[in-house]
């Protein structure tokens, strides 16, 4: 079983707009299967003529469960005007035209010898996307699956700490202390 949270930033213009959540249950996320067995579950944004049921997002993101075949080498459209990310959960593969995956640290013996080996992207690995309008998948011998997010960019700088997300740091240090007074967000 996986879970996984969406967390979005939101505009200027909505920072301090009361919060919600969207709790998706697996049987109403959408599932489209193409002919060489990958499966795309739609959690959030249109693909391939299905919609999720996650809404409402300011950034319109897309937010997709993609499961890609041993061996198969599959291409999936991304919009120019949006930034992705891949998060790899199983599985691995080799994804191109991205930044170079980065893997999970292992401890390794070679020759008797303990040492730190970065491994290939696969399982918690995090990708990302250069511009295009594509991204291309090359699964390994057990497949790949993972979380395909795009969303529009806010263009607007960013400054956080821990779960808050403002977008200068006199605003931040209002928020931080306007939560220690328990006055955050009751406008």
């Amino acid at each position: 079983m996986h879970g996984f949270q969406l967390w979005a930033n939101l505009p200027s213009s909505l920072k301090m707009t009361a919060p919600r959540y969207q709790d998706i249950k697996g049987a109403d996320i959408p599932e489209v299967i193409d002919d060489d067995g990958t499966r795309v579950r739609v959690v959030c944004g249109d693909f391939w003529g299905k919609k999720g049921p996650v809404d409402g997002v300011a950034a319109d993101p897309r937010y997709l469960d993609v499961f890609v075949p041993a061996r198969k080498r599959k291409t999936l459209k991304v919009e120019v005007e949006r930034h992705a990310f891949a998060y790899v959960f199983e599985g691995d593969g080799t994804f191109h035209a991205a930044s170079q995956p980065i893997g999970v640290l292992s401890e390794k013996q070679v020759d008797g010898n303990e040492i730190v080996v970065r491994e290939k992207a696969g399982d918690r690995s995090l990708v990302l996307f250069d511009s295009g309008d594509e991204i291309t998948v090359q699964a390994g011998e057990n497949g790949i699956r993972f979380l395909l997010v795009s969303g529009k960019p806010i263009q607007e700088p960013v400054a956080w700490y821990g779960p808050i997300v403002m977008n200068t740091r006199a605003e931040l240090q209002q928020a931080v202390a306007e939560l220690r007074e328990g006055t955050f967000i009751e406008r």
